[in-house]
């Protein structure tokens, strides 16, 4: 089940850790040994931790970082309840409706946070990684990062709106390639597409990706916040419309003998037999 009422993170349990310092709230995907793989949990920390920073004055910018040799290598197959129940097929696909929608406002909550985000992106960056990197204003990324939505591959559909913020990015074509085909790309690619804003070598991605957040802090908080509203109301015009058919799509594609085929395939490394059912 996902906890939608503890406000507290049990010790041991930590996804992701928040450090204040010098005006920058540095937010640190802090499960190294999982590759940082995301879950239910995590979002809920997620939301957590985007409430403790949205009135945070002495925060002007928040740093988005992971420990390890891995950003986010996507869903977190091992986690404690991942499968989210029903009585029958209709209920457990309302339920799952619910739970993206869950889901869609505690990453609304983080997109939507006024201080600006910048994002240091190293290693494996798949799924819900590469769409968490995607709600970042900014993003910079080593040379050796790796890029992929490969939820078609497994079954089910883009589930946090990644595709069209690659859509909004880069432009539906490109959007529809990579969520269509689950295919990997590299840094160099995602910068040729709009995607990244720099790419540096790996020994360099902590210190620029710093330097660039410390850079936005020592600016105005006031005429900074303004101009992120701004942009974003130009650019996520329409974008709430589309998250809600997005989670439509996830619950459906959830609860398919689809996404079963391709989740046992994977854990089995075989190719999956999808039929459509």
């Amino acid at each position: 089940m996902i906890d939608t009422v503890g406000t507290d993170i049990p010790e041991g349990e930590e996804r992701l850790r928040l450090d204040v310092e010098d005006g920058l709230g540095v937010l640190t995907l802090c499960r190294p040994r999982k590759l940082n793989a995301w879950s239910w949990e995590s979002t809920r920390q997620l939301g957590l931790f985007a409430d403790r920073i949205r009135f945070d004055d002495s925060i002007r910018v928040v740093l988005l970082r992971a420990e390890g040799r891995a950003f986010c290598a996507g869903i977190d197959l091992t986690a404690p309840g991942g499968a989210i129940t029903g009585r029958s097929g209709a209920e457990r696909t309302r339920n799952y409706y619910e739970g993206m929608r869950w889901v869609h406002e505690r990453f609304r909550a983080f997109a939507e946070l006024p201080q600006p985000v910048v994002a240091a992106v190293q290693g494996y960056c798949l799924g819900f990684g590469f769409e968490l990197a995607l709600m970042a204003d900014l993003r910079v990324a080593s040379n050796d990062a790796v890029f992929a939505l490969p939820e078609a591959r497994l079954g089910v559909a883009v589930d946090a709106g990644g595709d069209l913020r690659i859509a909004r990015e880069a432009g539906a074509g490109w959007a529809k390639f990579l969520a269509l085909t689950g295919r990997r790309i590299d840094a160099a690619t995602a910068e040729r597409l709009r995607l990244l804003q720099q790419v540096v070598p790996a020994v360099e991605l902590a210190r620029t990706a710093r330097s660039l957040a410390a850079e936005i802090a020592a600016n105005a908080p006031l005429a900074v916040q303004g101009i992120k509203r701004g942009i974003d109301a130009y650019a996520d015009a329409g974008m709430a419309g589309a998250l809600d058919r997005v989670a439509v799509n996830a619950a459906l594609t959830l609860t398919s003998e689809d996404s079963r085929e391709g989740f046992g395939a994977k854990a089995a490394g075989r190719d999956a037999c999808f039929e459509g059912k």
